[in-house]
């Protein structure tokens, strides 16, 4: 019983993480999750480590 519900826990972060990337991308988002907010000195472009 336990494994279910770390299963359901488990599937509905991961659903939850893909909702929110796909709302950003869809808004047009360049760097999902950057602090900047969009005012990015980078002009939109994502750093490259």
């Amino acid at each position: 019983m336990a494994d279910i519900i770390v299963g359901i826990i488990l599937i509905l972060l991961i659903g939850g993480a893909v909702a929110y990337i796909v709302r950003a991308k869809k808004k047009g988002t360049k760097c999902i999750g950057c602090p900047a907010g969009g005012s990015c000195p980078n002009k939109g472009k994502c750093k490259e480590k």
